[in-house]
């Protein structure tokens, strides 16, 4: 074949590396350079913060919305290592900001939270923004560079001494690259809260500058976990409870991993059924929402079986009848958790349906034993809607 008439002759074959790659293919990396890859540049660039806070190396993390069109992270960690030869297994700065997936973490274990989704790591928002200044408080010096487009334009500088400890990552998201440089308050909230429903641990604020008056702020840090988490589904309608929360949480060495559920009934409404693997939606659900969906269902058909006393051949309550009205978070995290999908939305461990389903059977079916009002009310309640 003549590899002149074909186009594929050495010559002629690009190899794009690094900041290069990003900015000539940005979608690859962030999504898109609309408005959802503009909002997973502030979650890349929070995702190392936010794993400083749930590895108890820092207390809390801010985010601000800059009057100028930047984002400030600040946290109150450590500060990240300035030198590579501190040898302490971490990236130092200029590896985090400037190579590919320096920052983004493990990937796959409990601790995978994946703000970003494509967790690559605060090298990429670099590259795609004009400018990103950085400042880390460490061991009493406080040090400052400043990039452009990935690149560093000034030298690791000694700004003087340092109270406290902590990094700071501003950027300036880069016009040419994107069709808006404009931040959603409510889109970044909206996920910020999320996070901190499914890890106690975290505290997370978000503060809006950009407006005249008084900034805009909100602060994100949810103790109670996924019960906190379905009286906020619930609470955003005004729907009124029909049961108490059951709420529990355990680890299962069997699915080398932990599950936290809570779920309520409200005395009217369609199922909402919030699923999620190790801190990721799954809209699609997957394994762990199956084993959920499997223990609720054979614990109410127990029960009614008990209470109601149909006639063996009679159908007991089915699967369908349970959602009725039902408000519910399933949370797993997994070791090793196995996606399908380019999107990543759907989990697959096939040994998470079985051990969720009898997590939520026992306890549930401990509930509605120590709850007999509740219990006949909500069964009663779904025997009739059928």
């Amino acid at each position: 074949m003549n590899e002149e008439k074909t186009g594929y002759e050495a010559a002629r074959i690009q190899v794009l590396e690094g900041v290069e790659a990003v900015r000539k293919r940005p979608g690859m990396y962030i999504g898109s350079t609309g408005e959802r890859g503009l909002r997973h540049m502030v979650f890349e660039a929070a995702d190392r913060a936010v794993r400083e806070v749930l590895a108890g190396h820092a207390g809390r993390v801010d985010i601000t919305l800059m009057s100028d069109g930047g984002v400030r992270v600040a946290d109150d960690g450590p500060g990240v290592p300035v030198r590579g030869a501190e040898g302490i297994g971490e990236p130092d700065l200029d590896t985090l900001l400037t190579r590919l997936c320096a920052g983004a973490g493990p990937g796959g274990g409990r601790s995978d939270l994946a703000l970003g989704h494509w967790a690559v790591g605060p090298a990429v928002v670099n590259a795609l923004s004009g400018r990103m200044t950085a400042e880390v408080r460490r061991e009493g010096v406080r040090w400052e560079r400043e990039y452009a487009r990935g690149t560093a334009v000034t030298p690791l500088t000694d700004a003087g001494p340092a109270t406290g400890s902590g990094t700071v990552l501003t950027f300036w998201p880069d016009a040419e690259v994107f069709g808006t440089t404009e931040f959603s308050f409510d889109d970044l909230a909206d996920r910020f809260r999320e996070l901190a429903f499914l890890n106690r641990e975290l505290d997370i604020s978000l503060t809006d500058r950009r407006g005249p008056g008084e900034p805009r702020s909100e602060r994100f840090h949810s103790p109670g976990g996924a019960q906190d988490f379905v009286a906020f589904l619930d609470n955003r309608d005004a729907a009124p409870a029909a049961t108490d929360t059951v709420a529990f949480e355990g680890e299962d060495p069997r699915m080398a991993g932990t599950v936290e559920v809570a779920l309520r009934w409200r005395a009217d409404g369609e199922e909402r059924v919030r699923s999620f693997a190790n801190s990721r939606p799954t809209p699609r659900g997957g394994t762990h929402e199956a084993g959920f969906r499997d223990g609720v269902a054979a614990a109410l058909d127990a029960y009614a079986r008990k209470r109601l006393r149909p006639a063996p051949a009679e159908p007991g309550l089915s699967p369908g009848q349970a959602w009725a009205g039902l408000t519910a978070v399933v949370s797993v995290k997994l070791d090793e958790p196995e996606f399908h999908g380019s999107t990543l939305d759907v989990l697959g461990n096939t040994a998470v349906r079985a051990c969720v389903a009898e997590a939520v059977r026992r306890h549930l079916d401990a509930w509605l034993e120590e709850h007999p009002q509740q219990a006949a009310a909500v069964v009663e309640r779904l025997v009739r809607g059928a």
